[in-house]
């Protein structure tokens, strides 16, 4: 079965709310849309209702999210829509709410730049042979298949 994927245009409305918990990150962000179309009739453009999306953001993304994103950043958001539900232990009330699970964030460059860092790959243990700790090295020197060392600029 496959899963559908939906992309959401518009603004940071809330800053990225980061949390850890055993290893584990999460942030959650809202994301405000607000559709625009020209009405020919006034002679303008005519702003309709904002629309507001809920984010979750998991691991790596999230890192990076809360790193990234500032309120009121132009974002472009593409995940699977979700709903989640709970029970207030409280009031035994039911609550609901439309959540998009992000596989991917990034500033929208039709209004603006932004500067891209790469992540460090996390550390692996190296082999008995020692083997690793050479090609390594030969990698963290010396231009491989055309590109450049790890964490370094590619001249065009």
């Amino acid at each position: 079965m496959s899963d559908n994927q939906m992309t959401v245009y518009g603004n940071l409305g809330t800053p990225v709310d980061l949390r850890e918990s055993n290893g584990f990150a999460w942030a959650m962000f809202r994301v405000g849309s607000t559709p625009r179309y020209y009405d020919r009739q006034q002679g303008g453009w005519r702003d309709l209702e904002t629309v507001w999306i809920t984010v979750k953001a998991t691991r790596a993304l999230a890192q990076n999210a809360g790193a990234s994103l500032a309120l009121g950043d132009p974002v472009v958001v593409i995940g699977r829509l979700r709903t989640h539900s709970w029970q207030d232990r409280e009031t035994g009330e039911q609550h609901r709410r439309d959540v998009l699970e992000a596989t991917a964030v990034c500033h929208d460059l039709n209004r603006g730049t932004t500067e891209f860092h790469r992540n460090e790959p996390a550390a692996t243990p190296e082999p008995a042979g020692g083997e690793g700790q050479a090609v390594a090295a030969f990698e963290s020197t010396h231009v491989v298949d055309g590109a450049a060392p790890r964490g370094e600029p590619v001249a065009v």
